[in-house]
């Protein structure tokens, strides 16, 4: 057993919480609908968890989904912004909704986030800095540094990080924040590599320029929708995969500190994200032509050690 891990009963909702009420419920169960058809890396981990924790971070996670969907989607800018700006406000508000929670309620993820955050430490001030990642995204912003970079990968996923682990709610959250925050990057890292392709054509490089400058590489798409190949494209690929190496070496030092089935939720969705990793450092080339996954049988034997042996 290893250290910090002593094996602890699963969190209880604190007593003093009153039962789910049927408007709770339906939100509940809209969050982990999302959750299961949007979340396709995410999905192996939190089905590990309890139902209690697993309702919570699927609140977590719907919440997440819709910052990025606004930053993500179709509308013009100013649009995006105005949006985001909105669901800023709201999640300031969460215990407005939480009192709505228990009579009727319009919005189903903030109804079961103000629910979630009543029953767990949830650090709902967290998605301001989501929000922050996603204004910054529709900005067009870029990165000289890979300092830079980190900043906005704490913002984006360091975040995330932070707010799931309100949910597993570990004894020593001090401790254990600053490693979740960790993890999030490397697994933001992991992200930015995979979507190289498609972040480009979508007119966004989150490569520090420096490295750009660095490995000669401009990241220009060809008549054919790919990457213009460059003699350091794969050298640079190889050198920013190393780098999110070091941060999941240093993240995963979170699992210890977690209960038996929080750490398998997390050794496997980091599991499937450190595997993809290797898989772009192995072939660094393919990343200018595709996206890289792994097969769902791939998926679910990552999820099947981290049940078995807590780790990934």
């Amino acid at each position: 057993m290893t250290a910090g891990d002593s094996n602890r009963a699963e969190s209880p909702a604190p007593a003093s919480k009153p039962a789910s009420t049927p408007t709770v419920v339906r939100a509940y169960a809209v969050c982990e609908a999302i959750t299961r058809q949007e979340a396709r890396n995410f999905s192996y981990g939190i089905r590990l968890l309890p139902a209690a924790k697993r309702r919570a971070l699927s609140a977590v996670y719907a919440m997440a989904r819709r910052i990025d969907d606004i930053g993500d989607g179709d509308l013009p800018d100013e649009d995006k912004l105005r949006g985001l700006a909105t669901v800023r406000a709201q999640v300031r508000q969460i215990g407005a909704y939480e009192r709505l929670a228990h009579g009727r309620a319009d919005d189903p993820v903030l109804t079961a986030l103000a629910d979630a955050a009543g029953r767990f430490p949830i650090p709902v001030a967290a998605f301001d800095e989501l929000v922050d990642g996603c204004e910054a995204d529709v900005r067009g912003h870029q990165y000289k540094t890979f300092d830079d970079l980190v900043g906005y990968a704490r913002s984006v996923a360091g975040s995330v990080g932070r707010l799931s682990l309100g949910v597993f709610d570990p004894p020593d959250q001090a401790r254990a924040a600053p490693l979740a925050d960790t993890l999030g990057v490397a697994l933001q890292l992991t992200n930015i590599l995979r979507d190289l392709r498609e972040d480009r054509q979508r007119g966004r490089i989150y490569l520090p320029e420096e490295d750009l400058e660095r490995f000669g590489c401009s990241l220009e798409v060809d008549a054919g929708g790919a990457l213009a190949g460059s003699p350091g494209f794969a050298d640079l690929v190889r050198f920013e995969a190393e780098r999110a190496e070091t941060w999941y070496a240093r993240g995963l030092g979170l699992l210890p500190l977690l209960d038996r089935r929080s750490r398998a939720c997390t050794a496997a969705m980091a599991g499937i994200y450190h595997r993809l990793l290797g898989r772009i450092r192995t072939d660094p080339d393919a990343t200018r032509h595709t996206r890289l996954s792994l097969p769902g049988r791939e998926k679910a034997a990552v999820a099947a050690r981290a049940i078995l042996r807590g780790t990934a």
